[in-house]
């Protein structure tokens, strides 16, 4: 879907790009920040070095978004590995910072040839677009649930954002999510939800760890991450792009993204990877009605990221000020679009609509095993059904 002509970043760029960006990075940061905080205390990081993570960790999905949405026209947002941060929490206890920092930079090099070789993208290739799709929506089914969810327990605030919504997509399409966004914030204010008081102005500084490397923390971590990152990950990263449209070069993303990782590891950026529920939001009709200038909203989300980077702990507590209803109700509307055409894409052709069916059952399932999550199963049960039953051609 790249576009041949040579574009303008400012001239593509809109007001619901910018804010598909925010979200992008509103609803990432706030869903598992804690868990990277988290991983970051288990290894042994203080306050300073954890500041560090932050720092490392928004530089590096910044520069990621901006860059490569800006090389390829697409938008590809990149985002932090949640599983490989609560894979650390769980398995990594015993081993020094050091050690641990070592085996992120191993990591994100197998990462970076993983990419660059071609392997990757080889294995990629062979998806068909009706199981991409159903993973998609079986990925993003918790978040438009938990829109109606919500309502149990802030049911002014969550009626309020889904009536503004629906009155905007009626009235005012390209900014139906944007009123949403503002009225949720005007009635989470008046409400007393808003605990802006605990915001304080405050660069973060990196700290530099000098890696170091053992056999308990490359079969502990560095490979346990790496295939984590990759599985959970990328691949569903990767879908969500297919599933959208976009043919993207996903050698190079995913070589450019481990070449990043390797540098920044040092200073805490444990793992980096493409983007999947979040990355959702960048390439929904509400950014643009042209797909081919949906890329401004990843751009965005790495302006947004980098913002992160320097501020790390003032944005972490500005994130926390919102409620927990207005953030999930934000995200389930933002991607009611891309749900919808993900199943319809998926259930449109007869002949792979059980396999995509499986897919989506799967991957909404939540199941988890061997450290890897439901997107990638339900990948794999979707594959198995299909391999069975598909008819060989006469």
């Amino acid at each position: 879907m790249a576009d041949p002509a040579p574009r303008s970043l400012f001239r593509d760029l809109s007001l619901p790009a910018v804010v598909a960006g925010f979200i992008t990075v509103l609803v990432g940061f706030a869903s598992s920040a804690v868990i990277v905080f988290q991983a970051a205390q288990v290894v042994g990081a203080g306050q300073a070095e954890i500041a560090s993570w932050m720092w490392a960790l928004g530089i590096g999905m910044g520069v990621t978004c901006i860059g490569l949405s800006l090389r390829y026209r697409m938008p590809v947002v990149t985002a932090w590995s949640t599983p490989g941060a609560a894979m650390l929490v769980v398995g990594a206890t015993a081993l020094p910072l050091s050690d641990a920092i070592g085996a992120f930079v191993l990591a994100a090099l197998m990462g970076a040839l993983a990419g660059f070789s071609g392997v990757f993208e080889r294995a990629m290739r062979r998806i068909p677009v009706s199981l991409a799709s159903g993973m998609l929506a079986g990925v993003l089914l918790r978040f438009g649930l938990d829109v109606f969810v919500s309502v149990s327990t802030q049911p002014l605030l969550v009626l309020a954002m889904f009536a503004t919504y629906l009155a905007g997509r009626r009235l005012f399409p390209r900014y139906a999510v944007i009123a949403t966004l503002l009225v949720g914030v005007a009635i989470a204010g008046g409400q007393g939800l808003m605990y802006v008081e605990q915001v304080r102005l405050q660069l973060a500084r990196p700290v530099f760890t000098l890696p170091t490397l053992s056999w308990a923390a490359v079969f502990g971590i560095a490979l346990p991450l790496f295939i984590v990152t990759m599985a959970s990950q990328n691949v569903p990263g990767v879908a969500v792009l297919k599933a959208s449209g976009y043919d993207a070069p996903i050698s190079p993303v995913v070589g450019w993204i481990g070449a990043v990782n390797t540098v920044l590891a040092p200073f805490g950026g444990y793992a980096l990877n493409l983007a999947a529920i979040t990355a959702a939001i960048c390439m929904g009709r509400d950014v643009h009605e042209d797909p081919a200038r949906r890329y401004t909203a990843a751009v965005s989300a790495g302006v947004f990221y980098i913002v992160i980077g320097l501020f790390g702990a003032t944005v972490a507590a500005v994130f926390a000020a919102f409620p927990k209803e207005l953030i999930a109700t934000l995200a389930g509307i933002a991607l009611l679009g891309t749900i919808g055409n993900s199943l319809a894409v998926a259930l449109k052709d007869e002949g792979e609509r059980e396999p995509a069916l499986v897919t989506f059952l799967v991957t909404a399932s939540g199941l988890s095993m061997a450290g890897i999550g439901s997107a990638f199963w339900g990948l794999v049960a979707g594959v198995a059904a299909l391999l069975v039953l598909r008819r060989p051609a006469r």
